[in-house]
């Protein structure tokens, strides 16, 4: 396997598509923004079953898989997992991820504190094969969010911290269940800007903790010795990848929590784009 090349490594699935925003990082969602683009005539905040919902047990004609042994297979990338609407059809999610267990599948939320309430019957302390990312923006929504994460049986945890709105603290939330946290600024046209201050603080929170710290993207709009840059789509994975601040991540590590690169036209090998860099010298 070509370790360079995402697509070998990761698929997306996506059950069903569209969601409501329910706190400030949704406010310039992603796939709003992608639904306008590719003039979606499905309002994006209505939540409909996707042809694909089967992707994960559906075969071949030779009556293989379609998707193989030992993929990462990103859930929900178009909605989010626990969302109310999708209530009726989740049940059949928890039975396929019992199905593949050749497989890992990973999915984060707005909504962790839906999970105890719909979690399959043998849940347990949580399947081998399922990350479950919980996403935080500000300091409100980590104080929130993170005390029921941390109180439920989740085998692999990831938190999120994107898109990154404020200089945010979660070190009293970081203990050793939590496999990763990933940080990254906001996309698109009317992004936020992200301070690589917050960025470096949370740094430092998880390596005091001996957590793993990936920082996945920098945004459009990033903030760096008080001048803002703005950056294109295609290299704000690069840039990121470029500060060399990432903790105890392997190039493809499990889990990897840069996901949405998968939704945003995927990982492109950082060797190929030679693009002037922040984290280098800058030419004016």
């Amino acid at each position: 396997m070509n370790k360079n090349n995402l697509s070998e490594i990761y698929v997306g699935w996506n059950p069903w598509h569209g969601c409501t925003k329910i706190s400030p990082g949704c406010k310039y969602c992603y796939v709003y923004r992608q639904d306008e683009m590719y003039g979606s005539v499905t309002n994006s905040s209505l939540c409909s079953k996707n042809a694909a919902f089967d992707l994960p047990v559906k075969k071949n004609r030779w009556g293989s898989y379609k998707i193989p042994s030992g993929k990462i297979i990103f859930t929900c990338f178009t909605s989010d997992f626990l969302l109310a609407d999708a209530d009726e059809w989740r049940d059949e999610c928890w039975r396929m991820m019992r199905i593949r267990s050749d497989c890992m599948f990973y999915f984060f939320t707005k909504r962790i504190d839906r999970l105890k309430e719909y979690l399959p019957p043998d849940w347990n302390d949580g399947y081998d094969n399922v990350i479950i990312g919980c996403t935080i923006e500000n300091q409100d929504r980590a104080d929130y969010r993170l005390p029921i994460f941390l109180s439920l049986p989740i085998k692999h945890k990831t938190i999120i911290a994107a898109p990154l709105l404020e200089n945010i603290f979660i070190s009293d939330y970081l203990d050793s269940s939590i496999e990763e946290v990933s940080v990254g600024g906001e996309s698109g046209m009317y992004a936020r800007p992200c301070n690589y201050d917050w960025i470096l603080n949370l740094r430092e929170q998880c390596i005091q903790k001996d957590i793993p710290f990936n920082f996945h993207q920098t945004g459009a709009n990033f903030i760096k010795d008080k001048r803002l840059y703005r950056i294109k789509r295609r290299y704000q994975k690069s840039q990121a990848q470029k500060a060399n601040i990432n903790y105890k991540i392997g190039k493809f590590s499990i889990p990897e929590a840069a996901l949405s690169n998968l939704m945003q036209g995927g990982c492109p090998d950082s060797e190929s784009f030679r693009e002037l860099t922040l984290f280098d010298m800058w030419e004016d």
